[in-house]
């Protein structure tokens, strides 16, 4: 018999919610504040009461126990009638508070109730409501009685309604398990280095540890890493996989492959989450939350829409929640986290798990076992996690809101009050800053003051909104009040690993609190699953990608060797291209030499990468110029989707022509791009691909110079290396692709760059002129028949 823990709380809100969905911002009280509150109450009571009592009953269904448990804030042991009191604190006033949450309140105290008169012969007990307004803990006592036989009705037709779910619940998980259990390899044999990378997947879970894989394009990833971890759902080891990407592609490659094994006979919900403005019905976007059909009254039907999607859908995308959610008449981003908790697998973005400001409490606010992590593209996380716990305030937006809150200003006083101390606060932090040549300093120390006066304009502004209707004020107001959130949420993750910058703009003061190193914060996420296992094709070197993405001393690591034949790509390290920026003119002539080069040996698609989109436009006119017969096309600024796909589609037209495409290295068409067998035969990559000389960039060198000594390696080098080594993964995508990569600066060829190279990078050959170049083409084409 499994033993299943549910909390009264989670259980009461989930059965018992009705009413609208609000978007009202969750009140500013923190954990905090609330406990201190809560505190402060129970010391006031008298001697017989008893604070955060333990309460627990149970029930038995299906062959399976749930004990359902809570803490009574307060129990009261009065002569013969107990009082039972819920204690809850919130910064709105209590006659705003609604209806339907109210009767969360009360069904709390109810199941308690049923525990208490059940466990002691006790006919009747007083239930109290004690609401505390902050923050002036203005409190407002409600009570009730309860009769033993009213409380059991209450718990009798909570469970039967929970007994339902139970049995939905229990038939998704037998077959779940059943089906997993059964599941093999849907593909009629493993290619090289993928069954040891699905039984070292397998290995880290039944270990609980954290596994980073380089397994080259062609490894087949998505089920090398999907596969193992269903069959460790077959054990039992976990219920549930996450699968987070950064990519939409990333994310239509894990639905396939589920769609495959699905096909195998795999019985399981999964379920893509699609972000809040690209899922919202666009009528939802111009109507206010009161007059809007999908939020209104959201909680009287979310259950029956749950119910019908999870009964008669297996694999859950965007299209389906929006089908659903028109029928029943939900907000789709909402229902979908909703349909999220009953699903197997979930696939979604990065931000669910590790930013702070979007992570899904309903998974993420407690380590669970049962859950795996399998994070795809990983080498995206390392820049992306420095701005998820970054963050920025500007000072410009507070005289235009002043001036429009000054308008009604004895109804805004204490808003303008505030905003006003803020725009000092900007000026006095901003003082030493002034006083500088370039108007900008990087300190270690946090401005702590500034964060206070910045907590009290949340505060204010949060109390404000309580009592406003809308307005373009109140908009100008809300953006802000978001950015001031945002601002300090991170100054709660504050420590050594964070700069705060300070820039005095043309019309603007703006303070940056910039992390360096957010390894902390990652490995903390990474610990809220059983495992984790981190993957992409270029994770070169894995010593680096370990350090920055966790640092653990016991995670695990793996390369997967390419399962493509080594003599189908030939590497060639152009050595007379020097690229370094005093040198880009000279640079110019034997660019546009070697590219062509390249592409006289055989007729086909190329792509060329540059660092920038300056360099790449100055090469395309000089190549222009030169060469005014060879067909080129050229990525531009801002390509919208349909640029996007028009620009790849050229690429895969059959047309036996020469094309050569110009592209920015760590661009769209670097990384992600399928272009298989003659699509693309080509790829020429200018320059080592380091970021542009910045101030943040020179924060991490320091940075990780004082850690271990390798700081221009960690914020230039191998930031820069990684988007040379994507570009590079464009050529071969299959086992018959064969193609060329050049690599245009002679830099490729000191021993910095060259032991950094990927493993699967075996056939290199220099070259020191377009005469040596056109001879070791030719051979490759040649010698290998191609």
């Amino acid at each position: 018999m499994a033993v299943h823990q549910v909390g009264i709380r989670e259980l009461v809100e989930f059965l018992l919610r009705t009413g609208d969905l609000s978007p009202v911002i969750s009140s500013e009280n923190t954990a905090q504040e609330g406990s201190r509150i809560h505190r402060k109450i129970q010391r006031s009571r008298p001697s017989s009461y008893q604070s955060e009592v333990a309460l627990k009953t149970s029930i038995q269904y299906l062959d399976d126990e749930y004990v359902i448990s809570g803490r009574a804030d307060g129990i009261d042991d009065r002569d013969g009638k107990p009082l039972i009191e819920e204690i809850k604190t919130s910064d709105l006033e209590f006659n705003s508070v609604p209806k339907s949450t109210l009767e969360l309140y009360w069904g709390q105290v109810k199941v308690y109730s049923y525990i208490v008169m059940h466990q002691a012969d006790v006919r009747a007990v007083d239930l109290q409501l004690t609401y505390v307004q902050t923050p002036d803990e203005k409190i407002t006592t409600k009570t009730q009685t309860i009769t033993k036989t009213e409380s059991e009705l209450f718990f009798t037709a909570l469970v039967t309604e929970f007994e339902q779910w139970i049995k939905l619940r229990h038939e998704l998980d037998e077959n779940r398990i059943s089906s997993a259990k059964k599941l093999t390899f849907p593909f009629a044999d493993y290619r090289p280095g993928q069954h040891k990378l699905a039984a070292n997947v397998y290995k880290t879970i039944l270990l609980e540890k954290h596994l980073f894989v380089e397994a080259p394009t062609g490894t087949g990833k998505t089920i090398s890493t999907l596969f193992p971890a269903i069959k460790s759902m077959g054990e039992q080891l976990i219920n549930r996989i996450f699968y987070f990407t950064a990519k939409q592609s990333t994310r239509h490659v894990a639905e396939n492959t589920i769609s495959i094994m699905a096909q195998q006979g795999l019985k399981l919900k999964s379920i893509t989450l699609t972000a809040k403005d690209k899922i919202t019905f666009p009528v939802e976007k111009t109507l206010p939350p009161e007059n809007n059909p999908y939020m209104v009254g959201y909680y009287d039907r979310v259950r029956p829409a749950i119910k019908d999607i999870i009964q008669h859908e297996n694999q859950i995308t965007k299209d389906t929640i929006q089908e659903y959610a028109e029928k029943h008449k939900v907000d789709p981003f909402e229902f979908s986290l909703d349909v999220s908790l009953f699903c197997d697998v979930i696939i979604c973005d990065y931000n669910y798990l590790f930013d702070p400001q979007v992570h899904l409490q309903r998974f993420f606010s407690f380590p669970d076992p049962t859950n795996c992590f399998l994070v795809d593209e990983v080498h995206n996380l390392v820049q992306r996690s420095r701005e998820m716990y970054s963050a920025t305030l500007e000072s410009a937006p507070i005289n235009p809101l002043l001036e429009q809150l000054v308008k009604k200003k004895a109804a805004n006083q204490k808003v303008i009050k505030r905003l006003e101390s803020l725009k000092r606060s900007f000026k006095r932090y901003s003082k030493p800053a002034s006083e500088t040549a370039d108007k900008q300093i990087a300190q270690l120390a946090p401005l702590n003051n500034f964060n206070n006066t910045l907590e009290n304009l949340i505060e204010t502004i949060h109390q404000w909104l309580a009592t406003q209707t809308p307005s373009d004020t109140v908009d100008a107001v809300v953006d802000y009040y978001l950015q001031c959130r945002r601002y300090y949420l991170i100054s709660t993750f504050y420590d050594e690993t964070y700069r705060m910058r300070i820039i005095i703009d043309d019309h603007t003061i703006i303070f940056r609190q910039f992390c360096m190193d957010p390894s902390k914060q990652l490995k903390a996420c990474l610990d809220l699953g059983r495992a984790a296992i981190l993957f992409s094709a270029t994770l070169s070197p894995m010593a680096y990608y370990r350090q920055v993405l966790g640092n653990e001393e016991d995670s695990l690591g793996m390369i997967s060797h390419s399962s493509f034949p080594p003599q189908n790509c030939q590497v060639i390290i152009a050595n007379n291209i020097n690229t370094r920026y005093a040198n880009r003119e000279k640079s110019l002539q034997p660019i546009c030499e070697n590219i062509y080069t390249m592409i006289r040996q055989k007729m086909g698609h190329y792509m060329m990468f540059f660092p920038s989109m300056a360099y790449l436009n100055v090469t395309l006119s000089k190549f222009v110029e030169l060469y005014p017969d060879v067909d080129v096309i050229h990525q531009q600024p801002e390509m919208d989707n349909t640029a996007r796909t028009a620009f790849l589609d050229t690429f895969r037209t059959q047309d036996h022509q020469t094309k050569v495409g110009f592209a920015l290295l760590g661009g769209i068409f670097s990384e992600g791009i399928d272009l298989k067998n003659d699509q693309l035969i080509g790829v020429g990559i200018v320059s080592v691909g380091l970021p542009g000389m910045n101030k943040e960039s020179d924060l991490i060198r320091d940075y990780f110079d004082s850690l271990n000594g390798q700081g221009f390696s960690f914020a230039y080098q191998l930031p820069g290396f990684n988007n040379v080594s994507q570009a590079a993964g464009r050529v071969i995508r299959t086992d018959e692709d064969k193609g060329v990569i050049v690599l245009m600066d002679q830099r490729f060829n000191q021993a910095r760059y060259r032991q950094i190279f990927p493993k699967n990078w075996t056939n290199i050959k220099v070259t020191n002129n377009s005469a040596q170049l056109s001879d070791a083409l030719q051979n490759f084409w040649r010698n290998g028949n191609h």
